[in-house]
């Protein structure tokens, strides 16, 4: 319970996981998430492209973009930055609305092999939800851009 006597809900109720095991060096999987030449080029669900108005990596810093999605629409983005520990996390709150955080993890599990592990935390179990019903799929899609970019890349 918490101080006020509500039900705290369960963290599986408060987050998105999606995780990916990459053929590529830790090292070049975090490039492409902190470069944001290689950011744009991959970041989103199938068919978006990227507009980046400010890429401030740092604690504190802001990432201002416009996802431009296939049926023509324009989804602004407004993260800021909370932690980056390279190669191994980058942190940061997602506040256009709405509201979440996210915390990515890059995991070496051998020197040609990278697992990320992307968290969303959401504030309530009903804004989670209604983000998980098209987030699930989004995330993969996204992980499916970054291993094209990653090819790219090396």
């Amino acid at each position: 319970m918490s101080e006020d006597g509500d039900a705290i809900p369960p963290i599986a109720d408060l987050q998105i996981v999606s995780t990916r095991v990459f053929d590529f060096p830790r090292d070049l999987v975090f490039g492409a998430w902190t470069d944001p030449a290689h950011l744009a080029h991959w970041w989103g669900p199938k068919g978006f492209t990227n507009s980046f108005h400010e890429f401030d990596l740092r604690p504190g810093g802001n990432w201002r973009f416009v996802m431009h999605g296939p049926d023509g629409v324009d989804y602004r983005n407004h993260s800021v930055f909370v932690e980056i520990v390279a190669p191994e996390r980058i942190v940061f709150d997602h506040v256009s609305g709405p509201y979440f955080r996210v915390t990515a993890t890059f995991d070496a599990l051998s020197d040609a092999q990278t697992r990320i592990t992307f968290r969303m935390l959401f504030e309530t179990p009903a804004v989670c939800a209604q983000v998980k019903t098209f987030a699930v799929k989004a995330n993969e899609e996204n992980f499916d851009r970054l291993q094209k970019e990653l090819k790219r890349m090396a």
